[in-house]
């Protein structure tokens, strides 16, 4: 059976934009209001899943209360670990790291930054994830409260893009969008 996985980005951050990775800073209140009307048309779902950051966890906690559904926190769906660049904008990098930073945007999987997740580590993470969700909830629709890069792999996955262009797919804070994860962990981009 199909397991229908809608992925909702956190809103924006107190700490701003950069490589937030597993910094654990809380939604402001536009972030707060972003993911609110994001769901509003969304659903129904059966269960939420969220990453355990508070930036998507409270969201959840939130939704769920006011939804009448489990919530589940998931660690392994938490953002890349970006080592050293944590906390950091991409135009900081170009001052103090160009030549690394554009390693990495050419090519995530082939450049990990300082101390960082290599993306390889980070997507099997992700998917065996994702395959355990399927396991336990196929034939559910289920919300999933997680970050940019998590989407962008899935994305990216049921795209079929070539591993280079990981970092072209664009996700806004605040964005839905809707997957379906076959039996054979295969995922499609719509209902």
């Amino acid at each position: 059976m199909t397991l229908r996985l809608d992925l909702l980005r956190h809103g924006e951050t107190e700490l701003g934009g950069g490589l937030r990775g597993s910094l654990d800073d809380a939604l402001t209140e536009k972030g707060w209001a972003q993911m609110r009307e994001a769901v509003l048309e969304g659903g129904p779902w059966d269960r939420l899943v969220s990453s355990p950051l508070q930036r998507c966890a409270r969201f959840a906690a939130e939704l769920g209360e006011q939804l009448n559904l489990p919530v589940h926190l998931e660690k392994d769906l938490q953002e890349l670990h970006f080592g050293a660049w944590e906390g950091q904008s991409a135009a900081a990098l170009m001052e103090t790291d160009a030549e690394a930073l554009g390693l990495f945007w050419a090519d995530p999987y082939a450049f990990t930054p300082p101390q960082g997740e290599p993306v390889s580590d980070f997507s099997t993470r992700v998917l065996t994830a994702v395959a355990r969700l399927q396991a336990a909830y196929a034939g559910e629709r289920v919300l999933l409260v997680s970050h940019g890069g998590v989407m962008r792999l899935l994305l990216a996955q049921a795209r079929g893009l070539p591993r280079e262009q990981l970092l072209n797919v664009e996700v806004m804070h605040g964005a839905l969008f809707s997957l379906s994860v076959e039996a054979d962990g295969s995922l499609k981009e719509g209902r």
